[in-house]
């Protein structure tokens, strides 16, 4: 388990392009006032784009089963088939 670094707000302002390189890089850090801790800097997680034929298929032969028929029936139940004429007062 690794701790991490605590740096102070005053490191913060004097040295933040060094310190959000850091960030980009993985690196998260706890920001301390005074001696105290007041809030932490994490690098924020980033999602996947793209995913590749072989994982899609993968995902897909594992996935429920869809009843075509039940899902068409819970449509027509929730869908409003006469909608208001927006115009019609």
């Amino acid at each position: 388990m690794s701790i991490q670094p605590e740096i102070t707000q005053r490191d913060l302002r004097s040295r933040s392009r060094e310190i959000m390189d850091a960030i980009q890089g993985g690196q998260s850090f706890t920001v301390t006032r005074d001696g105290h801790p007041i809030g932490q800097l994490v690098p924020l997680r980033r999602r996947r784009r793209f995913v590749s034929r072989q994982e899609f298929a993968a995902m897909s032969r594992s996935a429920p089963g869809i009843d075509l028929d039940r899902l068409r029936a819970d449509q027509d139940a929730t869908a409003d088939t006469y909608p208001d004429d927006p115009y019609d007062r």
